[in-house]
């Protein structure tokens, strides 16, 4: 545990927590809690982990620009909660898995990786579901659920003991904001 381990969790939190609300300065706590965190996680050998929040510095600025602009024509209306569907949702998912068991493979085989899967798993659904997020799809808290339980017991495996518990937060955080934004979304439908 450090100083930025400890930055990083408050970055992070005041991310979900804006980012539940809609609040377009989600992205900006976003932008600096990921660069702390690709930092500490290269140090640690979660080279997925790593790649995964640099990949987030890039969608901080994206979701940024989406959320401000993304309705295309009309750049005054706020963005919309959109569903993707049971069934775009099931192909997602298994597209998602092979990609994961392809790249877990390598990493497993032809790196240094810890938790090569596991690791792998977490970083390939995680992008997937930083872009429906950036999008305001609905099912993208669904997605954050199950990569943030699996990321706690390798966070607890390689001693970001705070990030665990962060993660235990980001789980449940992620069945409110869930519940919020489909009370939301429902509430366009009508």
């Amino acid at each position: 545990m450090t100083s930025w381990e400890i930055l990083a969790v408050f970055l992070s939190i005041t991310y979900l927590l804006l980012a539940i609300k809609q609040n377009i300065w989600c992205w900006f706590a976003a932008f600096f809690s990921t660069l702390i965190y690709s930092i500490l996680f290269f140090d640690a050998s979660l080279l997925m982990d790593s790649f995964l929040n640099v990949f987030y510095l890039i969608m901080a600025i994206y979701g940024w620009y989406s959320w401000k602009y993304g309705n295309g024509l009309n750049k005054n209306e706020e963005l919309k909660i959109i569903s993707y569907g049971l069934f775009k949702n099931i192909k997602i998912i298994i597209y998602l898995s092979i990609i994961s068991l392809i790249l877990g493979y390598y990493m497993a085989n032809y790196t240094s990786a810890d938790f090569a899967y596991l690791d792998t798993f977490t970083t390939v659904f995680a992008i997937f579901a930083t872009y429906m997020l950036t999008k305001k799809v609905l099912e993208n808290w669904l997605y954050w659920v199950v990569i943030d339980f699996i990321s706690i017991y390798i966070y607890i495996n390689k001693g970001f003991y705070i990030t665990a518990i962060l993660f235990g937060l980001f789980t449940i955080l992620a069945c409110v904001a869930y519940r919020q934004w489909k009370k939301e979304y429902l509430s366009f439908e009508y």
